[in-house]
């Protein structure tokens, strides 16, 4: 699980999901789910050694914040380490991240380990609070750790501690799943068969798994295979077919979708019949079936539906032959459905993509089909977004399928077809270029660190701010049905941090058809101290409605949605004003709008010799005191230069000819002003 997305060709991009109800759902079975890779892996690009450059309150509010939210709510058994550094300091040793902020701030009580060879330093790792290192070294740094001790480099109660924590985690998995702890005598040992099959093909092995029957569905787990009876794999598979048309995204429809039966539809690119369903790198899984869009199209339009592959997915440029067949196929129908995307050696862990860009070849493919004047629909997979800007406004319908799974295959067909209704939303921006995106100039950095010179402005935030031009925004999806929002009501209880604002509003199906509509509440906060996006995202909810019928959805903010993270207090701080409230289908697609006024006490920062003259004059008290204790009238303690000197510290400007203030009162001068503040 990763969390927000800082580039959109980043290698990884399709391996985001980060979700608290997901840990919930993975822990309440007695599996213990791991948080990674914290904190600010943003990158593939020389991940293991770069240092990602982020100042507080951006790594605060943008790059910690789910990780934040998912150890209080969920309480994930581990959290998996980076293996990027973090100003300076590699994660698996960063005892600001892995002490102070994530046990002594947020609470964590589980066990810290590392990513995959993401160790430096396993001494200064367990001095930073790091519990296990993986893979092992085959006692290497293990022998470290008993000298750092011996020598009195390392604390022997931290390596305590860290044994601690792996003990517990043991017992906690041993307790949840007892059976799993079971060892037969004469059993090989997990490593032994890691040893021996390290070189061999999952499909191979559970293949030969012994006991398998016919019939019977064997997935690997742990050291060995598990036999799933097939009735719980039919079961499984038709949930992930229905999860998985959930998350596409119909990004645009002129109406020809959803296609009827009688349709004469042609189906072309290579995708069709050989899916892109899960990411490279170590996110892949073996599957315990795996379905093809054409052949579930085929099955659901009841006929045998004409295909042309149109290109190669190991080779990117284009193929003439290919392309011609694909033409002449396509022009004999009514509808080409046209499946596009990134082929597995196009994105993966390990490098970033150069460009947003679809392989050469299935763009000729594509200009191809629409040149014969055949509708075109188009059909995406890949993990991260890709430009659609070049050819959107000639095709007829664009459906994003993401990598779906397994199950995916069938998953496109029912949307295609209408069994199922989309209600997959955005959850990036689809610029229009890679140039417009905000990390542009500082991706993928020097070759020693990133500069995250955006700050908080990521993603939609940015785009949003400067009222850019998108390909598709933050949010948007389309349904086949339609979706009418009123009756925004906003009620506020209580002040300060105790502050809660519970909104609501109703939403209703004015199609034809059932359909879900994900509604999305942002909010703008008032500011005065520091630059704040344009709006946030504060909430969303899926509700399934028939048609006709309506809902109220409802949404409860606290102080900490009206926040930013004020560094200089080392705290979350709201400023008093007018709140807007957003309610709508996506970042652009705002239905309702009001305001609130926020009851909450403005944060001041202390007042200290060091604080610019501007900060002084500000400050009702500071300005009084700092009048009275000159010597005599001084002509740099006015309003006039305080807008001219406003930042030059007040202890500098002490030292000025003139200034009439006496430098060695200021220390009694401020903490005056603290005392007499309310």
């Amino acid at each position: 699980m990763r969390s927000q997305l800082r580039v959109p060709v980043g290698g990884s991009a399709g391996q985001r999901l980060l979700g608290a109800a997901l840990v919930e759902g993975v822990q309440s079975s007695g599996v213990g789910a791991a948080l990674k890779h914290f904190a600010a892996n943003n990158q593939e690009t020389n991940r293991l050694r770069v240092s990602a450059e982020v100042d507080e309150r951006t790594l605060r509010e943008i790059y910690l914040a789910a990780f934040e939210h998912v150890v209080k709510r969920a309480r994930p058994w581990t959290v998996m380490c980076a293996y990027n550094k973090v100003n300076g300091e590699y994660a698996s040793q960063n005892r600001w991240l892995l002490t102070t902020v994530l046990r002594e701030e947020w609470g964590f009580d589980g066990l810290v380990m590392s990513d995959w060879g993401a160790v430096d330093d396993r001494v200064a790792g367990v001095w930073a609070g790091l519990d296990l290192e993986m893979p092992t070294s085959g006692g290497i740094t293990d022998a470290l750790l008993v000298e750092a001790v011996r020598v009195g480099r390392l604390d022997p109660a931290l390596l305590d501690l860290a044994v601690s924590r792996v003990v517990a985690l043991v017992a906690k998995a041993r307790a949840a799943q007892p059976e799993a702890f079971v060892v037969k005598a004469g059993a090989a040992q997990p490593e032994a068969f890691l040893a021996e099959s390290s070189s061999a093909q999952p499909e191979a092995f559970l293949a030969s798994a012994p006991g398998a029957r016919p019939g019977a569905v064997m997935v690997a787990e742990g050291g060995g295979a598990v036999e799933i009876d097939g009735v719980r794999a039919c079961a499984h598979h038709r949930l992930a077919r229905e999860v998985a048309a959930q998350c596409a995204v119909l990004l645009k429809n002129d109406g020809v979708l959803p296609l009827a039966t009688s349709t004469s539809v042609a189906v072309l690119g290579e995708l069709a019949r050989t899916p892109r369903y899960q990411g490279a790198g170590s996110s892949q899984i073996v599957p315990t079936r795996l379905d093809d869009a054409l052949t579930e199209m085929r099955a659901l339009a009841g006929a045998d539906l004409p295909f042309a592959p149109g290109y190669r997915l190991d080779h990117g440029e284009p193929d003439e032959a290919l392309v011609e067949q694909a033409r002449e196929v396509a022009a004999a129908a009514q509808v080409a459905v046209v499946f596009l995307g990134l082929p597995e050696g196009e994105e993966s862990e390990g490098y970033d993509r150069a460009h947003l860009d679809l392989p050469a070849g299935q763009r000729a493919m594509l200009d191809a089909v629409i040149a014969t004047g055949t509708r075109t629909v188009v059909v995406l997979s890949n993990g991260g977004v890709v430009a659609v800007s070049g050819w959107d406004a000639r095709v007829a319908a664009i459906l994003e399928g993401w990598l779906l799974g397994q199950a995916g295959g069938g998953a496109l067909a029912d949307l295609l077809y209408g069994v199922a209704n989309p209600s997959g939303r955005l959850a990036e921006t689809i610029p229009l270029r890679l140039e417009d995106t905000p990390s542009f100039l500082n991706f993928p950095g020097d070759p020693d660190q990133v500069r995250y010179g955006e700050g908080v402005f990521v993603g939609y935030r940015y785009h949003d701010a400067v009222r850019g031009e998108v390909g598709y925004p933050f949010g948007h999806g389309l349904s086949y049905t339609t979706f009418a929002y009123s009756d925004l009501t906003v009620s506020v209880k209580g002040a300060d941090e105790e502050i809660e604002v519970e909104v609501a509003a109703r939403v209703t199906n004015t199609g034809g058809r059932q359909g879900r509509e994900v509604a999305q509440l942002y909010v703008s906060a008032p500011s005065a101290t520091v630059r704040r996006p344009v709006r946030e995202l504060r909430g969303f909810t899926k509700v399934a409605l028939e048609p006709g019928e309506s809902a109220v959805i409802r949404f409860a903010l606290g102080y900490r949605d009206f926040s930013y993270f004020d560094v200089r207090e080392g705290r979350w701080a709201a400023e008093p004003g007018t709140a807007s409230v957003h309610v709508g289908a996506s970042s652009r697609d705002l239905r309702l709008h009001t305001e609130v006024t926020l009851d909450v006490a403005g944060r001041r920062p202390p007042l200290t010799p060091d604080s610019p003259l501007g900060d002084w004059f500000a400050d009702d008290a500071g300005r009084t005191a700092l009048l009275g204790v000159a010597r005599e009238p001084s002509r740099f303690l006015s309003e006039e230069y305080a807008r001219t000197l406003g930042s030059i510290p007040l202890s500098r400007l002490a030292r000025f000819p003139g200034s009439k203030i006496d430098p060695d009162s200021l220390e009694e001068l401020a903490a005056r002003v603290r005392d007499d503040r309310p």
